[in-house]
Parts: C-alpha cells; structure tokens; sequence
C-alpha cells in the first residue's frame, strides 16, 4: 500500500481524482484504504496496476497472496 500512496502523493489533487475515476472509484476510497491497510478487491488491483501504467503493481497491493490470486503472474517473475 506504501507504494499506491506514494504513488497518489504524487499527483496533483486533479490527476488523483482522474486516477480514481479510471479505476472505478474515489481518491477518498482510496485514501481510507491506505489508512487501514484493508486490503483491495482483485478487480481494482488490476485497475489501479493498469491506470498507473504499473508504477503500482498487483504485487505491491497483494505482497502475501498474488500468487494465488494471480497464478500467471509466477512466470514473469525473474528468477533469483
């Protein structure tokens, strides 16, 4: 979540509403979900990854369990 935050600090008060519009919700939503570390709907991960052009991955919003939500993701992972 630090990196969706960062992420939404970054943008003017206006590009932060167009992010959340494109994502299929509110900057406020957005920002209360950072503040309680509540965790994201799959669909809105991808949409959040998707709108922020992956500066904002499914990986980050998902650290404990993409791998199961996201099975496919495990091949574009580099290996170690």
């Amino acid at each position: 979540m630090d990196t969706l935050r960062i992420y939404l600090n970054a943008l003017s008060i206006g590009e932060q509403r167009d992010f959340a519009a494109k994502c299929s919700t509110s900057v406020e939503y957005l920002r209360k979900a950072i503040s309680k570390k509540q965790k994201l709907g799959p669909a809105l991960s991808v949409l959040i990854e998707t709108n922020s052009d992956g500066a904002v991955s499914r990986k980050d919003l998902h650290p404990d369990d993409w791998q199961g939500i996201w099975p496919e993701l495990n091949s574009m992972t580099p290996a170690a």
